[in-house]
Order: structure tokens, then sequence, then C-alpha cells
């Protein structure tokens, strides 16, 4: 497959899958770069980060902040933790192997599905 068709098609799952659960598309992305692209864990780590900035940042939140479903302050504080955040995970990710970043973010899906499904 060409492989901007790929990345269109995978944009557009995350695109949806964002707006429809609010998962920020990485859950989507990164996966998706290394399973069907061939992408190292790292660069489809960074190549997600890079995608989601503007789409999803700014897009979706506009949708939901016209129908007054965002709260300001939570946001902000929420960002705030993102910032720090990123910086160390991103840090943290270039230090770790493929495969155990790969394991990593199985593992921290598997626990979060479980305590959705567990919640519902």
């Amino acid at each position: 497959m060409n492989p901007t068709i790929l990345f269109l098609i995978i944009g557009l799952a995350a695109g949806v899958m964002s707006g429809l659960f609010g998962i920020g598309g990485g859950i989507v992305i990164g996966p998706s770069l290394i399973l069907l692209a061939g992408f190292i864990p790292v660069m489809a780590t960074g190549t997600s980060l890079a995608a989601l900035i503007l789409p999803v940042g700014l897009l979706g939140a506009m949708e939901y902040y016209k129908r007054g479903h965002i709260n300001i302050a939570a946001s902000l504080w929420i960002a705030l933790g993102l910032f720090i955040g990123a910086w160390f995970g991103a840090k943290l990710a270039q230090s770790l192997s493929g495969p155990t970043l790969q394991k990593s973010f199985a593992v921290f899906l598997f626990l979060v599905a479980i305590r959705v499904w567990w919640k519902a």
C-alpha cells in the first residue's frame, strides 16, 4: 500500500477514536505505525506526538468547547502535567529498547482495559 494512503487511514482511525473516546489518538497511531508501517517504537512515538499536536488538541477540543463540555481549569492543570510528563516520558523512551517500550505499552493498555471493563 502507498505509505501516504496508509498514514492517512491511520490518521482517520485515530481521529475518530480521539473524538469518540478522548483517547488522544496515540493508542491507535503508535501501534499502527509499528505493525503496519514497520516503524521502530521510538520513531512511532515521536511521529505520533508530532502528528497529534494540532488536529486533536485544537480541532477536537473546539467541538467540545462549543457545546460547553470542557472544564477549563482542569484542562489547564492537565496541560501542565502533560508538558512536564511528555518531556520526562520522551527522555525515558530514548533509553529503552524497542521491545521493552512495546511491552510496557502493551501492559499499560491491558491494565487500562481491565479498569475500564470493570467500571462499566
